[in-house]
C-alpha cells in the first residue's frame, strides 16, 4: 500500500513541478493582465488532470481487456472515449502554447518609436 501511496505523491509532485514551470513561463510575459495569466493556468491545470484521468481510466480497462474478447468488445468504445479525450486535452494544451507564444511575441516586438524616445531623452 505505501509503494502505491509513494507513487502517487511522486506523479502529484511531478504534476505541480509542470504547472509551476508553466506559471514562472506566466509571469515573464509582461504584456498579458494576471487575470488572463490565471485563466491560462487554470485550462493548463484541468488539461493535464483530464489527460491524466482518462489515461487512469484508459489503462484500467485495457486491462481487465487484455486477452478476454468479450471485455474487449464490451469496453472497446468506452476505451475510445478515454483516447479522444485524452487527445482533447492535449490540443488545448498545443493551442494554449500557440496563444501564449502570440502574447510573448508582441511582448518581444520592438518599437522603432519607443527606442527613438529611448535615445532622445
Amino acid at each position: 500500500m505505501s509503494k502505491k501511496v509513494n507513487d502517487l505523491q511522486k506523479k502529484i509532485d511531478k504534476k505541480n513541478k509542470k504547472i509551476e514551470g508553466f506559471g514562472d513561463l506566466l509571469d515573464a510575459i509582461e504584456s498579458v493582465e494576471d487575470k488572463r495569466k490565471h485563466l491560462w493556468k487554470e485550462i493548463y491545470e484541468n488539461a493535464l488532470n483530464d489527460r491524466e484521468n482518462a489515461a487512469i481510466l484508459f489503462m484500467d480497462l485495457m486491462t481487465q481487456s487484455q486477452g478476454n474478447s468479450t471485455n474487449h468488445t464490451t469496453f472497446g468504445p468506452i476505451m475510445a472515449k478515454y483516447l479522444e479525450r485524452m487527445s482533447k486535452s492535449n490540443d488545448q494544451i498545443l493551442r494554449l502554447a500557440e496563444i501564449i507564444d502570440k502574447a510573448e511575441t508582441k511582448n518581444n516586438i520592438i518599437n522603432p518609436d519607443d527606442i527613438f524616445n529611448e535615445i532622445g531623452g
